[in-house]
């Protein structure tokens, strides 16, 4: 019965999103985005309806889940992943249109607290113990999740600190965690902290986890979208670019 009711709850949320994202109009874009690129991609997509006239509808969320709803066929036309695994997947299995993806941004990992004292510059902090809960995003739907197990593995921290771990469905449910005091601290995007003036944290260093590459992809559902295509040549463009570069991502 208990199953049966959580399932029938999932499948409410999941059409509910779908229904979130039915199209508007001709001239709208459906686009998946990664939670951590939820700021940078509402100044983008304002930025793309004042140019073009165009509107693009955003969605935010794990791009795990994203890619489990697109395979069962959400309407979304671009997906804007926070790596490149899914999009790579998402041509494999056809549902996306194969020479569209691209690299759109690479991300930095951030532990943050607001606490201006709490967090070193170089992340002593957790060794000490002198914290109760760490927030992350699930490793397994959030790809910033990931790359902070495997920074807490290279440190040779992670057995110890497991226990203390409070995981968020996407990176900005970690943030909230750490933001609204559930947790002490957590592992966030820089994105989501950039433009925060109090606190402390560490920049995690990169060689401490794969590369934070961020991948879009036109999917199958946008290939003759007009919207569509012309949302991904914004993306790639100088005012877009200045915009992801001003949110503490790296772009090429």
């Amino acid at each position: 019965m208990i199953v049966a009711r959580r399932l029938m709850m999932a499948c409410l949320a999941l059409g509910g999103l779908w229904l979130a994202a039915a199209p508007a109009s001709a001239a709208d874009v459906q686009v998946a985005v990664a939670a951590n690129f939820t700021e940078p991609a509402k100044e983008i997509a304002a930025a793309f309806q004042k140019k073009t006239g165009r509107r693009a509808t955003l969605s935010f969320g794990p791009s795990g889940q994203f890619y489990v709803q697109i395979a069962h066929g959400a309407p979304y036309q671009v997906f804007l992943s926070a790596d490149a695994e899914r999009p790579i997947q998402a041509e494999r299995d056809g549902l996306a249109v194969k020479g569209s993806r691209f690299t759109y941004a690479t991300g930095r990992l951030v532990l943050y607290s607001r606490d201006p004292g709490l967090v070193d510059a170089r992340g002593a902090i957790l060794r000490s113990g002198r914290f109760d809960r760490l927030a992350i995003a699930d490793p397994a739907a959030a790809p910033y999740g990931q790359a902070a197990v495997e920074a807490m593995t290279r440190m040779g921290l992670y057995p110890q600190l497991k226990p203390r771990l409070v995981k968020g469905a996407s990176i900005a449910q970690a943030y909230q965690f750490v933001a609204t005091g559930a947790a002490p601290l957590g592992f966030v995007a820089l994105s989501q902290v950039a433009a925060e003036r109090g606190g402390s944290r560490w920049l995690v260093p990169a060689n401490l986890h794969r590369p934070i590459e961020q991948q879009a992809v036109l999917l199958k559902t946008g290939a003759h979208d007009a919207a569509a295509i012309a949302f991904l040549a914004f993306l790639k463009g100088p005012e877009a670019r200045a915009v992801i570069r001003r949110y503490g991502y790296e772009v090429r």
